[in-house]
């Protein structure tokens, strides 16, 4: 209980806008896949990682693969994988679009997306060529939905 407080005012004094699940952080502001990664649009800009609730099964993530800057993703294909101690799971793009940065820091400190896989443990930035394709993406109510259900099947 003490820990949810103190995550509630640590949201509430970076003005971090989130649902509190018993499992995971679910931002309001992001757009969510089925296969647990999340995006944030600005304009054609999108920020790709994996969410709370993926890093949290997967465990300590001790390695990231990623794709060539330059290079192209599609919509709901692997560009990457993310392993940790536990597994290797693929990271699926939720848009389609050119790679223009990967996320360097991740070279050296994986355990970045456990630490914050919202801000400071994002994987890609990629320019999207299809925007449309976000309409086609979980909002943070329809996820948490979604992470539920999942959670209660296993």
């Amino acid at each position: 209980m003490a820990t949810k407080l103190w995550a509630s005012r640590a949201a509430s004094y970076l003005r971090i806008s989130a649902f509190h699940r018993a499992f995971a952080t679910v931002p309001k502001d992001l757009k969510y896949t089925e296969s647990h990664e999340w995006v944030k649009v600005d304009g054609n800009s999108a920020t790709i990682g994996i969410t709370d609730h993926a890093q949290k099964h997967l465990g300590d993530v001790v390695y990231v693969e990623f794709p060539e800057v330059g290079s192209s993703v599609e919509q709901f294909d692997s560009f990457g994988a993310v392993e940790s101690v536990k597994a290797s799971s693929d990271i699926n793009s939720p848009v389609s679009g050119k790679v223009v940065e990967f996320n360097e820091e991740l070279n050296n400190g994986p355990a970045l997306i456990n630490a914050n896989c919202y801000e400071q443990g994002w994987i890609l930035k990629v320019e999207m060529n299809k925007p449309d394709e976000v309409k086609a993406l979980m909002d943070p109510d329809q996820y948490t939905k979604f992470c539920d259900e999942e959670d209660a099947k296993h």
